[in-house]
């Protein structure tokens, strides 16, 4: 499979279910938001977050890795194929799925382990 470490640093930003959707949010090149009736849950650029914001959680320091190419959503064990081995090898990840792809956020401090890890698996990693 072929991987794409992004040139970005992210944040994963909890905010109560209620909040109306920031505006800062959205000034990033890539960002997911998910509401739930738990939590407004925000993945950006940690550069869009401002300083003086109050949250419930901010998880700051991941880095990002794209499948590349569209998958079909007939295929199966994508993200278990890269999920797996990570697991196997003492690393957390934050997945997140597009209609055309899949995307796995790792804490920086592993992503060098990480890229070690996947191309043991025969994936193929580019960086931006």
């Amino acid at each position: 499979m072929q991987l794409k470490i992004l040139d970005l640093t992210f944040s994963v930003v909890k905010l109560p279910p209620t909040e109306t959707l920031p505006l800062w949010a959205l000034n990033s090149h890539v960002f997911s938001i998910t509401r739930t009736d738990e939590e407004l849950s925000i993945v950006c650029s940690s550069e869009c977050i401002p300083m003086n914001e109050s949250f419930i959680d901010v998880e700051d320091d991941w880095k990002c890795i794209k499948v590349e190419g569209v998958l079909d959503f007939s295929l199966t064990g994508i993200l278990s194929s890269l999920a797996n081995p990570l697991a196997e090898n003492n690393i957390s990840i934050f997945a997140i799925s597009t209609y055309n792809t899949d995307y796995l956020l790792i804490k920086s401090h592993s992503i060098e382990k990480a890229k070690v890890v996947l191309e043991n698996e025969g994936h193929i990693i580019s960086d931006i």
